[in-house]
């Protein structure tokens, strides 16, 4: 099997997840990838700590198949170093401001002056270009600037997304864009800059809501988990736990009358549509929990199931470590690493390619673990490694 981005090398000097994330996706297909970091470590490695040494869950994650070089590049070895690197690289991955990207000689001009070939894929809070591109941001940033949060929760109380699919999202789009950037300089020999940011991210998931209000001025009300324009739509407890059920659609919405013994909803005027069932959604809500009442899960799924209807069970992360389908799917790969308690299960590449599919080769790599190997392969004797080592340099 011959790796998709094997020969291609990238310089990754993201934090958190973002960037780290996107160049995570670029290794599992091969690429050669450098975690650059500063002497004492990124700060995104200690965050939520899991391991003795420190490591934390989401940095395991988003540096597996990475090798990982310290470095002070504020000296003038280090931007010599810093150049070495470059001279070799196809693509360099950052996530930070454009101003910092410029002081610390990451910017596409400085970069394309040493490598005029090379891509530089960079990730930003707010994109670059308008009043808010010098501020930095997270996830939530994304997720409270989009629209979305003021639609998410409770009434009284809105609540954002604890998952950071904003980071992730973007991720997803500048390893999207990299792949398009390397197809293009295959074809013309031309480098370019890929950009991503959290913000259109976040707007892009929640675009919908934006198109509601703009057209029909409207913003639909914070309704929990119920659905923000179906119903019946939300989690329900049952005897033992709780089921997500969405319908949508008027043959599914048929089978649920009929599943909950309730076929003269059918010619209800308040239930014609999708729309006009989400405005009445507490009278179907509420029909659907007193069908779950006193009903376990499994009774409820099996049941679910056999009508063709979306639903499943709320799982715990326990229940999703212990979960037959993702054991089966091979899901999460049980990967060693120093200091931890057990193997770490790691998510493995989110898509499948049936001939070329990703594969996490090795753990995310200890501070520095290949720093002289990495400097050797740009040029340095072993006692020009160790002298830079001694004056703090790496």
């Amino acid at each position: 099997m011959t790796d998709v981005l094997g020969g291609i090398r990238v310089l990754d000097y993201g934090r958190f997840i973002a960037a780290p994330w996107c160049s995570a996706l670029l290794a599992d297909m091969g690429a050669d990838v450098i975690r650059v970091e500063k002497r004492d470590g990124g700060e995104d490695r200690w965050v939520q700590s899991v391991t003795e040494g420190g490591e934390g869950g989401t940095f395991l994650q988003c540096n597996r198949n990475k090798r990982s070089l310290t470095l002070d590049s504020t000296t003038a070895d280090g931007a010599e170093i810093t150049r070495r690197l470059v001279e070799g690289a196809d693509v360099v991955v950052a996530n930070m401001p454009a101003r910092a990207m410029r002081a610390s000689g990451l910017d596409y001009e400085s970069l394309r002056a040493i490598k005029p070939d090379v891509i530089l894929a960079s990730a930003t809070a707010y994109g670059e270009g308008g009043p808010y591109s010098d501020r930095v941001g997270f996830d939530g940033t994304g997720q409270v600037m989009s629209g979305a949060t003021y639609r998410q929760g409770l009434p009284e109380q809105p609540i954002r997304t604890v998952v950071p699919y904003a980071d992730f999202g973007t991720a997803l789009t500048l390893a999207l864009g990299v792949m398009m950037a390397l197809y293009h300089r295959q074809a013309t020999g031309e480098g370019q800059h890929v950009e991503g940011a959290l913000l259109p991210t976040a707007l892009m998931m929640s675009n919908a809501f934006l198109i509601e209000r703009d057209l029909l001025q409207i913003d639909k009300p914070r309704a929990g988990n119920r659905g923000t324009s179906v119903a019946p739509c939300d989690l329900y407890a049952l005897a033992d736990g709780w089921v997500l059920v969405q319908v949508a659609g008027q043959p599914m919405f048929e089978r649920w009358c009929r599943l909950v013994g309730r076929e003269e909803l059918f010619a209800d005027p308040r239930f014609a549509d999708d729309d006009l069932r989400w405005a009445n959604g507490d009278v179907l809500n509420d029909l659907m929990q007193e069908w779950c009442d006193g009903r376990s899960v499994a009774e409820a799924l099996a049941l679910l199931e056999a009508a063709k209807l979306p639903a499943a069970p709320m799982l715990s992360p326990q229940d999703v470590l212990d979960d037959p389908h993702v054991s089966a799917m091979g899901y999460l790969a049980r990967v060693p690493f120093p200091g931890a308690a057990k193997p770490v299960p790691i998510t493995g590449t989110p898509f499948r390619l049936s001939a070329t599919p990703g594969t996490i080769r090795s753990p995310a790599p200890q501070l520095g673990e290949h720093t002289e190997e990495i400097l050797g392969e740009i040029g340095f004797a072993a006692d020009e490694i160790a002298d830079l080592r001694a004056r703090g340099i790496v």
